[in-house]
Order: structure tokens, then C-alpha cells, then sequence
């Protein structure tokens, strides 16, 4: 009887302890985070406001970005460019800052050959601007699609009260687009890949 309740008591207090280590964060990544998860459901256009190399896809499309998804360490946000339903940013707590993700599908929700690309903040950002330099998988995988120009790529994203930006900059190219968040619309069908709920 002894020898069963040792190992019950010892059962018991292993369980006790076996939870997850915190995800730890800083006040500035959280603020940001928190920032674009209070529009959580929410859709809003944007448009182009700088492409030092454009005219391009971009510039013609309506350009509808949804603030889809929100748990508390991670947030879907696809970015749809027309008809095209093909990207979505993926921004993560990692417990050592900001993660984004570029989620690129075909129709058929594959997963295209540029995919997952983006980077990680390197400081504490501000509380309504974050940057993320290309991590080195980006870099690989650029160096391997025949675009070693984005080695240097970094990503920003800026969110205040009236407007959230998504800019890319690298050295000779720079590309920014603004959405205005006070006036939401139809939020899309759901980005190609993802589930429709």
C-alpha cells in the first residue's frame, strides 16, 4: 500500500510541474501585437503608396487586408491582391521577439515554391512599428530562386489608430502599402489553402 501511494503522490506532484514554459515577451512587441489583434475579424483596403519599381500587379488591384485569425501567440493576416487569395502574413510570438511569415498557396492550397519566407525582430521596435530583416532560411531561399538582391530585405509593419502599413525595403527598392483602418469593409473569402471557418 505504501509503494502505491508513493507512486500516486510522485505521479501527482510529476504532474503538477509538467506545464509549458512561458512565452516570455517585451512590453513594446506585445503593445504591437496587440494593436493589430484589436481588429481581429476586421477587413480594411489599402493602397500603394510607394514602388520605386512599379507600375506592378499591385497597382491596379484592390488591395484587402484581414485580420483573420488572433490567438495569443500568433495572427493570420491575409493580404488579398484582387482575385488572388494566395498570401498570408503569419505574425508569431517566439519568446525571443516577433516572427513574420509570408504564406504563399496556389488555388489549390499547395504551398507555392516561395513560401514562408520573412524574418524576426533583432530589438524592442516601438509599439507601433516593428521590423523584420530576412532570417536565414529567406536567404537561402532567395539565393536559390535567383534573387540574391533580397538577401537584404527587411519588412515592416506600422499600425496606429487610423492606418496599418506593410512596407519592404532593401537597398535600391522600397515598396509600401497603407490601409485605412477607419473605414472596415467585407471581410474576403478565406485565403487559398485555409480552412473557410
Amino acid at each position: 500500500m505504501k509503494k502505491l501511494t508513493f507512486a500516486l503522490l510522485t505521479t501527482l506532484s510529476c504532474a503538477a510541474f509538467a506545464r509549458p514554459a512561458p512565452l516570455v515577451s517585451i512590453p513594446s512587441h506585445d503593445a504591437f501585437f496587440d494593436a493589430i489583434k484589436a481588429h481581429c475579424g476586421k477587413a480594411y483596403e489599402g493602397k500603394v503608396t510607394v514602388d520605386n519599381q512599379g507600375p506592378s500587379s499591385f497597382s491596379d488591384a484592390r488591395l484587402v487586408m484581414h485580420v483573420r485569425k488572433c490567438g495569443d501567440a500568433e495572427l493570420q493576416v491575409p493580404f488579398h491582391v484582387g482575385k488572388d487569395a494566395s498570401r498570408t502574413w503569419i505574425i508569431t510570438k517566439t519568446g525571443s521577439g516577433l516572427s513574420l511569415k509570408h504564406d504563399h498557396r496556389h488555388e489549390d492550397g499547395s504551398d507555392d515554391v516561395s513560401t514562408m519566407y520573412g524574418g524576426h525582430t533583432l530589438d524592442a521596435g516601438f509599439n507601433t512599428v516593428q521590423s523584420f530583416p530576412a532570417d536565414e532560411y529567406s536567404k537561402q531561399l532567395f539565393v536559390q530562386q535567383g534573387i540574391p538582391q533580397s538577401v537584404g530585405n527587411t519588412w515592416q509593419m506600422y499600425i496606429y489608430p487610423e492606418q496599418f502599413t506593410y512596407r519592404l525595403v532593401r537597398e535600391g527598392r522600397e515598396f509600401r502599402v497603407d490601409f485605412d483602418l477607419t473605414k472596415p469593409v467585407t471581410a474576403p473569402t478565406a485565403p487559398w489553402g485555409y480552412n473557410t471557418n
